[in-house]
């Protein structure tokens, strides 16, 4: 084995080793984790607020058991194979070793592990736009039409993945077109490849059609509860924290995009960068949309200071930039990742308050950063729920409604009852099986007021059976209602919410 290939495999090594054990085990899967699981058993060419290639995974994951183990494989391995791509990269732009473990080091030791800590669609996405980067850089050096359809097909299933990769076609299409490599467009194969990329993404463009273009409502929605809180300053700042030990080798690829000869022909990548950020800003966008634009930046900047580097005193620096992504990393380490309990955190919440991780998507500061907050209290749910759904499963048929897809998700992913969950929130409003008859029901709800009374009358029996206790957990206080022996058939009046709720959407 090569050296090279060697010192990488290390990496790969590494990646998993900590993605595996940044997380302490006294927290539990984050809250859209367990949707996206849930999807897998549900499969469609589209959902709500996704497109369908991480249902695939999630499918997957249930075929190899289900197990917390895989639900961290996924996003792991996307991660080391976005590492594998940018050290592709950079031997394409003839750079040496030094190059590759600097690149890999500022990969490795970034928000990334974040990233990937998490089984969301982000880690797929960050591999795609780099891959993508990639297959044009081979583009440009080999003029070879097949790396146009290599890029239709990442493109599309980056698609099918997350629409957040639109952002690069807008961002790096006027970047070409005011660049010499506007020639690319008089190539016809472009177009060829720009209907693959359509064909693997019309499944998802007629399933958004057939159900009525969901995909706008969920943007709206968006934009209206959480993203009129992203400030876009905030947003700038976190763009120079996402890789704060290699920040600056992005700079430097920057600079040489700019004035370095050897990277002439790569000019439209600054240009392709400064326009998509752009957009990003003008629409709000959350800082992390952006974090898949940068992988490739860093190659260009490993590789120009590897060349400037090679000679004379400053040759001298080499083991500082090796060293600062390490050194960098310790702050990060301490703050960015659940490897505390949440009671230390709680009382020490000052460095987590000055970098803004207590701010939620509501615009408010609270006792946990949000994601950790949405990583507690969801085993003790499902199992309180397992416990009320078995005695009452002894007399009829028992529907389990939630609030939201977290909840409903939990209590499906842990259930050892074989509970199907379903709530009128996200895709939870699509799969309600109304073709049985229930006799009770266990209503889960973030708020208690008025429970008992607007549903109580409906039931012979009706009490409060228990609640989420855990006081870190963003679902604290949620209450388990226990409703026994419908006096009416239930369905009728789901039914009618469910085409009041898809009314208003």
């Amino acid at each position: 084995m090569k050296k090279s290939h060697l010192i990488l495999f290390l990496f790969i090594i590494v990646k998993f080793f900590l993605q595996y054990f940044l997380v302490s085990p006294e927290y539990d899967l984050q809250r859209d984790e367990y949707l996206h699981l849930d999807q897998g058993n549900h499969l469609a060419w589209g959902y709500l607020s996704v497109p369908p290639v991480s249902s695939w995974i999630s499918w997957l994951i249930k075929m190899l058991g289900d197990s917390v183990f895989w639900v961290k494989f996924f996003p792991a391995l996307f991660g080391a194979l976005t590492m594998v791509v940018v050290w592709k990269a950079i031997e394409e732009l003839k750079g040496g070793l030094f190059a590759c473990v600097l690149a890999s080091l500022g990969l490795l030791f970034s928000s990334l592990l974040r990233l990937n800590m998490l089984y969301q669609p982000n880690s797929l996405d960050v591999l795609s736009w780099t891959s993508f980067f990639y297959i044009l850089i081979k583009y440009v050096n080999t003029e070879n039409s097949k790396w146009l359809y290599w890029g239709g097909i990442i493109f599309g299933i980056g698609v099918l993945n997350k629409y957040n990769i639109a952002f690069l076609a807008l961002g790096f299409i006027p970047a070409l077109l005011i660049t010499k490599q506007r020639r690319i467009f008089t190539n016809p194969h472009l177009y060829g490849s720009a209907i693959l990329a359509l064909l693997i993404i019309l499944p998802n463009l007629i399933w958004q059609y057939q159900n009525g273009f969901p995909v706008i409502h969920h943007m709206k929605e968006l934009s209206e509860s959480q993203l009129v809180n992203v400030s876009r300053l905030d947003f700038l700042k976190s763009q120079f924290l996402f890789f704060i030990g290699v920040t600056f080798v992005i700079v430097f690829g920057f600079y040489a995009l700019l004035f370095y000869r050897s990277f002439e022909k790569f000019r439209f990548f600054f240009l392709g960068y400064v326009i998509t950020i752009s957009l990003f800003l003008f629409f709000k966008a959350k800082d992390y949309y952006a974090i898949g634009i940068y992988p490739i930046y860093i190659g260009f900047g490993s590789v120009y200071l590897e060349n400037i580097l090679k000679n004379g005193w400053p040759r001298f620096l080499k083991p500082v930039c090796i060293l600062l992504p390490l050194l960098l990393f310790v702050p990060v380490y301490n703050l960015a990742f659940p490897n505390k309990s949440p009671e230390s955190m709680v009382k020490n919440p000052e460095a987590y308050k000055k970098f803004g991780l207590l701010r939620w998507e509501d615009g408010k500061d609270h006792p946990l950063p949000q994601d950790f907050a949405d990583m507690l209290g969801w085993k003790e749910l499902a199992q309180k729920v397992d416990k009320e759904y078995s005695r009452l499963s002894k007399s009829g048929n028992t529907l389990v409604l939630c609030d939201n897809y977290g909840q409903a998700g939990a209590i499906n992913y842990y259930s050892k009852e074989g509970i199907k969950a379903v709530s009128f929130n996200a895709d939870y409003i699509n799969w309600f099986d109304l073709s049985k008859k229930y006799k009770n029901l266990i209503r889960i709800k973030n708020r208690s007021e008025d429970e008992l009374k607007e549903t109580g009358p409906f039931f012979e029996y009706a009490v409060i059976a228990d609640s989420v206790t855990n006081p870190y957990a963003r679902e604290s206080g949620t209450t388990i209602f226990s409703f026994e022996g419908a006096k009416i058939d239930i369905r009728k009046r789901i039914q009618e919410e469910i085409v009041e709720i898809k009314g208003r959407n």
